[in-house]
């Protein structure tokens, strides 16, 4: 389809999710005419872990989003790692470009919160839209989107530029050819919300890398799990598979979340289905920029849309705020050039942005998720790793991606100069 007709906006963003909602507000904030998309009503349910490490923090912050306890959110001190009977606790790194907390909040109005800072920024929020196809001009380059209001009506909304922040699907992105590389890390995760007096109010973020049943304790299952309090009476438990597990697409995550679950100190209430709240529910995990280029012919691609989830950690909240920071950034720049072959010069450079800011950590995590997924290496790390404090400090900031820049400490140096070499191995595997 062609179109002609006069803009609706200066930019398009598709999707109020973390990622959308934060274009929106950077977009809004640089003096831009925004138009934001969302095929739900606020307020609404999202699988997620519902986790925020510091560099989700960091962003909130930019955002002026408030993060006191008075406003809802609920503070952790940390990650705490279970292997069997051995568990270490590991604050968060004191570091000058983040904070030193993290915080948990379901996404049920977490996503809400965003798009209210991208409104208030001056964006132009429409609910109950969902967009269906991108729109062409004559040369073949994305001139705005075609979507379905509530009640089936068609509309057309046109900008000389659509950022798709539309989730894993990448409906948009399909549309231009821009296919998933099946080579990269892929993820699928699934949660459950628990009632538990014993492990609400956690000042850890608790995570479990031996997965055991009753049924079968000697089997280390497939995956890692999750137990994040939520501060209401309430858990997020979950558990996620990696594409480079045995276990991955043959596995019924839904009965291993149980059976796991079933597996743990009856005094924390998640043994017992009755203390359940809510059904379980499933996502799948796009890691590594496994969908690119990240623009192409007047799209761009945030979040999840752009495979931006950390295959070190499944944390993708985090990745799709910054990214959409980045891309608003890029587009206001070439909003303002002189000429469209210097506007076009300029969002194309936005591929390059992203692949300097996280192309070699997400190349290094893509050798990760390949070497954990064999259950002899798993089993070496858990066994010997998790007994030496010092080199679990390194591992959760390489795994978190928390470093300063430069290094002000040996754990800096070290994941920094991992990430410096990491390149050309990246492209050699």
């Amino acid at each position: 389809m062609t179109t002609h007709a006069a803009p609706d906006a200066d930019v398009i963003v598709v999707g109020a999710g973390p990622g959308g909602s934060a274009a929106a507000h950077h977009l809004a904030a640089r003096g831009l005419d925004v138009l934001l998309l969302e095929k739900t009503r606020f307020p609404r349910e999202k699988v997620c872990g519902d986790g925020l490490t510091p560099r989700a923090v960091a962003q909130l912050l930019k955002m002026g989003v408030d993060t006191s306890e008075s406003a809802g959110w609920i503070r952790n001190r940390g990650l705490r790692v279970v292997a069997d009977d051995i568990a270490i606790e590991l604050d968060w790194p004191a570091l000058q470009d983040f904070p030193d907390y993290g915080l948990t909040r379901t996404r049920y109005d977490f996503d809400q919160l965003l798009a209210d800072r991208a409104v208030d920024a001056g964006a132009k929020l429409l609910t109950g839209v969902k967009v269906t196809a991108p729109l062409f001009d004559l040369a073949g380059r994305v001139r705005g989107v075609s979507a379905v209001r509530d009640g089936g009506e068609p509309a057309e909304f046109r900008a000389p530029l659509v950022i798709a922040a539309d989730g894993v699907s990448g409906r948009l992105a399909l549309s231009l050819g821009l296919k998933r590389n099946e080579r990269r890390p892929m993820g699928v995760a699934v949660r459950q919300y628990y009632k538990s007096a014993a492990k609400h109010d956690d000042e850890y973020l608790e995570s479990w890398l031996s997965l055991r049943t009753a049924a079968e304790p000697d089997v280390l299952q497939p995956g890692y799990g999750w137990i994040f309090g939520l501060g209401d009476g309430r858990v997020n438990a979950g558990l996620g598979v990696l594409n480079s597990s045995d276990g991955y697409g043959r596995t019924d995550y839904r009965a291993l979340l149980r059976d796991w679950l079933a597996n743990t100190p009856a005094e924390w209430g998640l043994a017992d289905e009755a203390n359940a709240d809510g059904p379980v529910r499933g996502a799948a995990l796009p890691m590594g920029f496994n969908r690119t280029p990240h623009y192409s012919r007047g799209l761009m691609l945030v979040g999840d849309s752009g495979g931006m989830v950390n295959p070190f950690n499944g944390e993708g909240i985090a990745y799709a705020i910054e990214a959409g920071e980045v891309a608003a950034e890029v587009a206001a720049a070439a909003m303002r050039a002189p000429s469209v072959p210097r506007r076009e010069a300029l969002l194309r450079a936005y591929a390059d942005r992203m692949d300097d800011l996280w192309g070699s950590y997400y190349r290094m995590g893509g050798i990760f998720v390949h070497l954990i997924g064999r259950p002899a290496v798993m089993k070496l790390c858990t066994e010997h790793g998790l007994k030496r404090p010092a080199l679990m400090r390194v591992v959760l900031k390489l795994l978190a991606n928390l470093t300063d820049r430069p290094g002000r400490d040996a754990a800096d140096r070290i994941v920094n100069g991992m990430r410096f070499v990491t390149p050309t191995l990246g492209r050699r595997l």
